[in-house]
Parts: structure tokens; C-alpha cells; sequence
């Protein structure tokens, strides 16, 4: 699906602050195509502002600094939908009023303007999800491992060239947990997708199997 060649994402001297108070100190990282990167940390030590930088959705009153590039294209000023930077948050954020499947087609939006196509990359990646048949479903109907699913496919379908995963499984059951954590890391390792985790659970760190940085409060 991803129509980009994989690139390695890079963060040069990254560092933010909130109110004079040093949140991530200077931190210089390469993440490889379908590499996982973990960051832990207990709450409050800047995990998800540091992806909020990287996404360029972070809020002004933090103070931020550092370059973000994906290969050797610079994203660090650019906005946040010309990144192509995806994310996954611990909330799937799957749109009540629309079915399973055009949730899907919000991510192909100014993409495939072809009506047919656009429907064969919907049912494509419900096969994927191992949902086929689910387009036209109500999202309130989905179980929560179904819908963490739908949710990746639709980030998935956006085309990014780096996924974010803000403590995703957070809030998934330990039978659950575990079979969405290997969900994700595959696809997206299929695909060639650099990746960077935050979260503070040791076992999400270990399932990813990278490189791991921690924060201190």
C-alpha cells in the first residue's frame, strides 16, 4: 500500500521544554525502516510531547527544538497532514456516525478519487484485519481488538512513511494486548515502516524488540 520507498526516520538534537524545565534532553535517533524504537517513562516525562513534536502537533507553550526528517526529506516545519507521519493513540478514534468502512475511506481521501478502486483498497485491508465483511458494520459493534484494528488499517491506508504509537495497547486486556501489539509490529514492519513506541509497560518494550531509551521524570 505504501507507495513510498521506506526511509529511515531521523530526529537531530530533539529537545523540549515546559516552562524552563528540560522535558526531553538533546536526543539524536535513527530509526530504520521496520525497526522499533522504544521510548519509556513514567507519566508526565514528556513521552507523547515528544511525539507531538515529531507529528507537528505539539502545543506552543512547550519550547521545542531539533530537526525531523524521513530519508533525507526534512519535515521538521512542515505541516502536520504534508509529514506523512502516522499515529496510534491508546483511543482508536474511530468515527461513530460513519460505518467500518468509510472509516476506511477517510484515509484515502484526495487519494483514490476512483470509486471502485477506493472500495477494493477498503475490502483489501479488511482482509488483512481478517475482517472481511465488516464495511458496512457499525463501529460500535466491533470488539476492542477489532476496532484497534480497523483503526491501524485506516492509519495504514493514509500511506505514512513513519508510524507513532502513543501507549496504543494501553488499554487492551493481556490476551488482547498481545495479540494487537503483534498485529501492529508486523503490518507495519511488512510495510517498512520506522517506528517509534512510547509507552510504560515493560512487556510492550520487549515485544517490539528494538532499541529502548528511557526518560526519567
Amino acid at each position: 500500500m505504501n507507495a513510498a520507498a521506506p526511509a529511515t526516520l531521523h530526529l537531530a538534537e530533539v529537545r523540549i521544554e515546559l516552562a524552563g524545565r528540560e522535558l526531553i534532553p538533546p536526543l539524536t535517533l535513527a530509526i530504520e525502516p521496520g525497526e522499533c524504537v522504544t521510548v519509556m517513562g513514567p507519566s508526565g516525562c514528556g513521552k507523547s510531547t515528544l511525539l507531538a513534536y515529531i507529528s507537528g502537533t505539539i502545543e506552543p507553550v512547550f519550547r521545542a527544538t531539533g530537526r525531523v526528517a524521513i530519508g533525507e526529506r526534512d519535515v521538521t516545519r512542515l505541516a502536520p497532514e504534508a509529514r506523512h507521519i502516522g499515529i496510534q493513540f491508546q483511543d482508536d478514534l474511530l468515527f461513530p456516525h460513519l460505518s467500518v468502512g468509510d472509516n476506511l475511506a477517510f484515509a484515502l481521501r484526495g487519494q483514490v478519487r476512483d470509486r471502485r478502486l477506493r472500495r477494493e483498497r477498503i475490502e483489501q485491508a479488511l482482509v488483512e484485519a481478517d475482517l472481511a465483511g465488516f464495511a458496512d458494520r457499525d463501529p460500535a459493534t466491533l470488539s476492542g481488538g477489532q476496532r484497534a484494528r480497523v483503526a491501524l488499517m485506516r492509519t495504514l491506508l493514509s500511506e505514512p512513511q513513519a508510524l507513532l504509537l502513543d501507549e496504543p495497547f494501553n488499554k487492551l486486556d493481556a490476551q488482547l494486548r498481545s495479540d494487537v501489539r503483534r498485529f501492529v509490529f508486523e503490518h507495519a514492519a511488512q510495510r517498512g515502516l520506522p517506528m517509534l513506541l512510547v509507552t510504560h509497560d515493560a512487556t510492550d518494550a520487549q515485544a517490539a524488540g528494538g532499541r529502548v531509551i528511557g526518560l526519567a521524570q
